[in-house]
């Protein structure tokens, strides 16, 4: 199984592909776009300048992930995308995004609580994740 992983919560946009072998996650290929240096000036993050910099960086960033993977959007079985909490105009973006991709590709997609990722991340180790971490 191979799945499409965005997360936009606040001021980073980050995509990540994954694939399913022997109950246990693989990381195919990821990225992550800071933005620091845009909000640096304002001395934290603007939501609204946060989202623009995920309408402008997602969809080259998605069609990066998925060449780099050697995958198409036909050989992905899902999506995950990041459902809150964060900046809702943010989280918002990915959202759609993800959806619709979904919609295009008939394929599911699942929101993923942003805190929860935080708590499973001290349990991922060589980019490995156990399957039983996600849908335990």
């Amino acid at each position: 199984m191979r799945l499409l992983a965005v997360e936009t919560s606040c001021d980073e946009t980050s995509v990540a592909v994954l694939q399913l072998e022997e109950g246990r996650f693989s990381l195919l290929h990821h990225q992550i776009a800071s933005q620091i240096e845009q909000h640096r000036p304002f001395g934290g993050v603007v939501p609204e300048l946060a989202t623009r910099q995920h309408l402008l960086r997602l969809d080259p960033m998605v069609e990066e992930a998925l060449s780099v993977s050697g995958c198409s959007l036909g050989d992905l079985d899902g999506f995950a995308v990041t459902r809150g909490p964060g900046l809702a105009s943010a989280l918002l973006v990915g959202l759609n995004y993800v959806k619709g991709l979904s919609f295009a590709a008939g394929k599911p997609w699942i929101g993923i609580n942003h805190l929860e990722g935080h708590l499973y991340s001290p349990f991922l180790s060589a980019s490995v994740v156990p399957v039983s971490l996600i849908w335990a």
